[in-house]
């Protein structure tokens, strides 16, 4: 099988946008920077990168006295002598609420830390290739990122949200009771892939009918970074995906679109995007779990767990969670740390049981 068209296009289309970016909205020396990346980062975070520097850049010719009033096209790497620690501590701050673009924008700690990240990757650069004299972000911490509950389903609600989704009445008005009853089929199997294998939603969008294998109940998925790998799937995720595919086929059929090649299709009967996975998903869940904000990283969330509680194997999650460091799962997926320590704190003995019959018998 050659490569997955949807991926390569969504490649073509971040580096358009980051050119746009690099054209418009950045010096013309992060040009350097984003060429002596582009080797070792995807399309998608140079994007991130240059949406934040847009940012940064921004900031320093309204804010910081040496660069206030010059045009964001004119500065040089010259210009980033003059930046000083407290400036980019000004700069963190000023990050809580501000003005980009005509929208009001605000960012919490994390997003304070991606924006900081960006400016200091792209200022130990140009510091390594001695074309700045000093990397003054290397003063700067990162803000403290504060832990985040993890949410995740319980194996009831789990039964209860495939089981909701079967129903044609569901919803408060006859009108989405409608619409939605024609995407049962879609909604069933797209619920239980995400619920049955955990993976990502851009890995779900992106899947081909001839990426399934159902013979040996596996599929093959492009992961973050453009590798390829075959997961599989259970009997049960394998049912909904035929019983879906039967509907998807004759809809296609009808609508002499039979040559489409991605799995999950819109009403339009095209390929789905991840905005409308985000918001099946959240549709479904508010409605057995209305306290809960569940989103298809939940699912991820409730999958990788109850993984590690059938297998003992945090190592066997991370593989086929597609996480290249163990410690990424275990951040993630805090009930799986617990159930590792839980475990431990049995498998120490302090006593052994024949001492123990020896003392009974004193």
């Amino acid at each position: 099988m050659g490569k997955n068209n949807y991926f390569e296009s969504e490649k073509l289309k971040q580096l358009s946008k980051l050119n746009d970016i690099l054209e418009n909205e950045l010096p013309y020396f992060c040009n350097e920077f984003f060429i002596g990346i582009s080797m070792r980062v995807t399309p998608s975070t140079q994007l991130n990168y240059a949406r934040d520097l847009a940012v940064f850049f921004d900031f320093l010719v309204k804010k910081v006295n040496h660069f206030y009033g010059k045009s964001i096209n004119s500065l040089s790497l010259t210009d980033l002598d003059a930046l000083e620690s407290q400036h980019i501590e000004f700069y963190l701050s000023y990050l809580s609420y501000y003005i980009y673009n005509g929208r009001i924008r605000t960012n919490t700690e994390r997003g304070k830390a991606r924006k900081l990240s960006a400016v200091k990757s792209m200022l130990n650069y140009f510091y390594k290739r001695d074309l700045i004299q000093e990397n003054v972000s290397i003063k700067v911490s990162s803000p403290k990122i504060h832990d985040k509950p993890i949410i995740r389903l319980d194996n009831d609600e789990i039964d209860s949200v495939l089981t909701v989704v079967e129903k044609k009445s569901k919803f408060y008005s006859q009108r989405q009771d409608n619409y939605n009853s024609a995407l049962i089929k879609r909604d069933s199997a797209l619920l239980t892939l995400l619920l049955g294998t955990g993976i990502r939603v851009s890995e779900c969008v992106g899947l081909n009918v001839l990426d399934i294998d159902f013979k040996n109940n596996a599929f093959k998925v492009t992961r973050k970074g453009g590798n390829i790998t075959m997961l599989y799937f259970s009997d049960e995720v394998k049912l909904a995906l035929e019983d879906y595919l039967h509907w998807r086929n004759n809809r296609l059929l009808r609508a002499n679109k039979i040559d489409t090649p991605a799995l999950f299709i819109s009403l339009q009967n095209k390929r789905i995007t991840t905005r409308a996975v985000e918001n099946i998903v959240k549709k479904y869940a508010k409605l057995i779990s209305p306290l809960k904000s569940i989103s298809p990283h939940k699912l991820r969330s409730t999958y990788g767990t109850a993984l590690y509680r059938e297998t003992k194997d945090i190592f066997v999650v991370a593989e086929v969670l597609g996480h290249k460091d163990v410690n990424t799962t275990k951040k993630h997926y805090a009930a799986i740390s617990e159930d590792i320590k839980r475990e431990a704190s049995t498998k120490v003995q302090l006593r052994r049981q024949n001492q123990a019959d020896n003392d009974d018998s004193i």
